[in-house]
């Protein structure tokens, strides 16, 4: 399905974060089927987009990774804009701040308005996670842990696969398992709203924790975008305003079961094939 086609579902706004480009664990076959079938007026890269610390100990660049790139860009070229919002992983960039790059403008943070007038505070959201921030050498120890368990993962999927199961995290579920790792999303979550309510928004639209939600934390709306490496989820903004978490796993079971449906429909129907 190609952006072009009448399939393509248009959405005033697109926010995706966590990509993680540059490593075995991102999911860029699935990154780029989603990038074809969503088009929008404006697009947040919120963070972590591409893995400057995973490509620091050895490079990792398949062709699949430099496809997602320049649908990306190739959206910039026929009208989109792009905010980049660097996060820890490509810290890198924090270097250009203001800075604009064909078409492309590297910011920290945005307070984005929506269709419906309410106002989001945009960031990755690392600077609230006290690991990172405050002892980065455990950061990048846990960091090896993680990649580990997305090695796995990954073989662990391409079993599944041939058996015809869905795709199914191992890190997600361990993450939801481990009650200090829930305890700290919920923290997370707190510090991003309270930080919302500072600077006078109605909600908050971060990264970082691989963790997508929406949901009202005192009177705020979070929203978090989730991540390309076990989730594979992302924020749209409808042209009402609305806002809404997609799966796209999911989107494309919902998809396949509707077309089954259809098919199963014309067989009883024939009918309905010639019409």
């Amino acid at each position: 399905m190609g952006e072009d086609t009448e399939k393509t579902i248009r959405v005033r706004t697109l926010f995706l974060s966590d990509m993680h480009l540059g490593t075995k664990g991102c999911q860029a076959g699935l990154l780029l089927d989603f990038l074809r079938d969503y088009d929008a007026d404006e697009i947040y890269l919120v963070g972590d987009i591409v893995d400057g610390w995973q490509l620091k100990s050895g490079w990792f660049w398949p062709q699949s990774h430099n496809d997602v790139v320049q649908k990306l860009l190739r959206k910039v070229r026929k009208g989109s804009t792009l905010v980049y919002i660097p996060g820890n992983h490509d810290e890198f960039l924090r270097d250009y701040l203001g800075m604009t790059f064909g078409g492309i403008e590297v910011v920290d943070d945005r307070i984005h308005v929506a269709a419906d007038g309410k106002r989001y505070l945009v960031i990755h959201g690392d600077q609230f996670d006290m690991v990172v921030r405050h002892a980065k050498w455990i950061a990048f120890l846990g960091d090896g842990a993680y990649t580990f368990a997305l090695f796995i993962n990954t073989h662990l999927n391409t079993i599944r696969r041939r058996l015809g199961l869905a795709y199914w995290s191992l890190s997600a579920w361990a993450k939801l398992k481990v009650k200090n790792a829930v305890n700290f999303i919920g923290k997370f979550e707190e510090l991003l709203s309270a930080e919302a309510k500072r600077v006078g928004a109605d909600g908050v639209i971060c990264g970082h924790i691989h963790h997508a939600a929406h949901r009202q934390i005192a009177g705020l709306i979070y929203l978090n975008t989730g991540d390309w490496v076990e989730s594979c989820t992302a924020i749209v903004e409808h042209y009402d305003g609305t806002m809404e978490v997609l799966h796209y796993p999911s989107v494309l079971r919902a998809r396949a079961a509707a077309e089954e449906a259809e098919r199963n429909t014309i067989l009883t129907d024939p009918a309905r094939a010639v019409a």
